[in-house]
């Protein structure tokens, strides 16, 4: 029997670190956390004015008119926890209404050690709004203890759609974008790209929600517009010595052809409150039309 991974074969061996890192690393972040790091990050990369607001312009031939436009704002690997908690995001939040974005996707990784910590950021992200809605997947941080379904079931009231490989289809006037969304390429215990695609038709301007980037290549093809991943924070401290320690970070903007992949730095970090070269950072993602070629 062929299994869904096995059809689409998108999946990534997840990285695991021996026991001595973790405990580690724990050690420091937890020191981190009494020297008052929650606070340093929030004032340094989390207030208006701090993150970036990063536009992409995507452009697609042959998109219908009334897509011509269309915006999706990411955010990503928020990591709620030690360093990020309850009324961190409002800034952020607030920036994010104010581009009146038609739809703000939320390309995973809620917690940093437990799935209760998604609550802390429930009602920050509960005040989100778009004009068709919030979607979301899971990143790897959020299997842990294999408790994602209690993540959804905390965020049922809060305006928040998970896309378990599934899509919602958009209308806009007459024409239809499909946000697909794909369970983690490293912890999911199913990923099934077919499943998330089966209610797409020929025409619709496919964008897919993937934590991570490193299957791109798979999920690439004809009709799908843009990738949205994170996972990597741009390797949150970029520099040459610490980049083996986070996960394979492509780039930030790669093309596959007629589809058009972005990872975003993302706005939490992990083991330590700090970035370097690698901001805090919300994606807008605006789609607009290809003039022929002459």
């Amino acid at each position: 029997m062929i299994t869904p991974q096995e059809k689409t074969d998108p999946r990534v061996a997840p990285r695991r670190f021996s026991a001595w890192r973790v405990w580690l690393f724990r050690r420091i972040e937890s020191a981190l956390v009494l020297l008052g790091g929650r606070g340093l990050y929030r004032r340094t990369w989390l207030r208006a004015g701090r993150f970036r607001m990063r536009e992409e312009e995507v452009r697609v031939a042959g998109l219908p008119a009334e897509l011509d436009g269309f915006t999706v704002a990411q955010l990503t690997d928020l990591h709620a926890g030690p360093f990020l908690g309850e009324g961190d995001l409002a800034e952020v939040v607030a920036a994010v209404n104010a581009l009146e974005p038609e739809v703000i996707a939320i390309t995973g990784d809620f917690v940093a050690h437990h799935w209760s910590e998604a609550e802390l950021i429930r009602t920050d992200l509960a005040g989100l709004q778009a004009k068709h809605g919030v979607y979301a997947v899971f990143g790897n941080h959020d299997y842990k203890d294999r408790c994602e379904d209690r993540i959804e079931a905390a965020y049922q009231d809060s305006g928040v759609h998970f896309l378990r490989n599934a899509s919602a289809r958009l209308a806009v006037g007459n024409a239809h974008v499909a946000i697909v969304g794909v369970e983690d390429l490293e912890e999911a215990r199913v990923i099934d790209l077919d499943a998330a695609r089966t209610d797409l038709v020929e025409e619709d301007v496919e964008i897919v929600l993937c934590h991570n980037p490193m299957g791109a290549r798979t999920i690439a093809r004809p009709g799908c517009a843009a990738i949205l991943s994170g996972h990597t924070h741009g390797w949150q401290v970029d520099l040459p010595w610490l980049r083996t320690l986070g996960p394979q970070h492509p780039g930030l903007r790669v093309e596959f052809g007629p589809t058009t992949l972005l990872v975003s730095r993302g706005l939490g970090v992990v083991g330590v409150p700090l970035r370097y070269k690698a901001p805090a950072e919300v994606v807008l993602l605006k789609l607009t039309r290809a003039e022929p070629a002459t």
